[in-house]
């Protein structure tokens, strides 16, 4: 159990939570919860492709930037962004600045107030839940893709989704419960409700 660190409150955590005061809180309190409102799916959405080959603490630190950046992620007001909004977006050094990232954020806007006619994105993303949860005991055996998060990803790219890989799916489905990675031995393990 190398991987886990047990803190001063008697509670085992993964080294990645263990020590960073904001890290630890987004483990004990968000990590893995069940997400499954549209706009609440759209932040975490649009996050993990901004964190795509960077770290989740930079993404996490600039948080409630990009939230005011991108209207609380609202997607109908996304959806509306111009060139004008992508211009303010590239100029706002409290996000990153990608242009492909930002691109995709208002694509996927466009493409979640699409899918309410065909059940939403909530039930569209909740649909590729898997039958099993990884059961890891160490980091090595935490996976990074799996068939459900492949499958997810190609159906969102069929919706006319951006920036949605695999990997990036599947750290998604990690991020709102869909699967629990939690290390066995974390107090975190089962704890959203959904898997023992």
């Amino acid at each position: 159990m190398g991987d886990l660190v047990t803190g001063e409150d008697g509670l085992a955590r993964p080294a990645w939570a263990a020590h960073d005061e904001m890290l630890r809180h987004y483990y004990d309190t968000e990590w893995g919860m069940p997400v499954r409102d549209e706009r609440g799916l759209f932040e975490r959405l649009s996050l993990e492709a901004f964190q795509s080959g960077l770290s989740w603490a930079t993404i996490l630190r600039k948080r409630e930037n990009f939230r005011a950046a991108f209207a609380n992620f609202d997607p109908d007001a996304v959806a509306g962004f111009d060139e004008a909004d992508r211009e303010r977006l590239l100029a706002d050094a409290g996000i990153v600045r990608n242009r492909r990232k930002i691109d995709a954020t208002i694509t996927n806007a466009r493409a979640t107030v699409a899918l309410r006619d065909h059940g939403g994105l909530a039930d569209f993303i909740w649909g590729f839940r898997p039958v099993q949860t990884p059961t890891p005991r160490d980091f090595t055996e935490v996976p990074t893709t799996s068939p459900e998060s492949l499958a997810l990803s190609k159906a969102l790219k069929k919706a006319g989704f951006a920036h949605v890989g695999p990997t990036t799916m599947f750290a998604l489905m990690e991020a709102v419960g869909i699967v629990d990675t939690h290390l066995v031995g974390s107090w975190r393990r089962g704890s959203s409700g959904l898997w023992a």
